[in-house]
């Protein structure tokens, strides 16, 4: 995921991270991480939480869907004490 990419495994995941987190814009991103001495592009950023998102969908799609069978619930049964009522 992370190979040949000329940024930090790092930074990548943060900007993702913060992206989706906290409703920033791109370009709030890009000059948070110039704030930081890191000088990214908005779109940069943007090819970035692409590439996290097909990951996501593809790895969620890759599980097999099982059936779990939960134990009954026990039957609690009520005895009302004879007479009343």
């Amino acid at each position: 995921m992370f190979k040949g990419r000329q940024f930090d495994q790092s930074v990548i995941l943060l900007c993702v991270r913060w992206y989706l987190a906290y409703n920033l814009s791109l370009r709030d991103l890009e000059k948070m991480m110039a704030e930081r001495g890191i000088r990214v592009d908005h779109t940069t950023i943007h090819r970035w939480t692409v590439m996290a998102d097909r990951i996501a969908s593809s790895s969620m799609r890759a599980r097999p869907t099982t059936r779990r069978s939960f134990p009954a619930t026990p039957q609690i049964a009520s005895r009302i004490a004879p007479g009343a009522g």
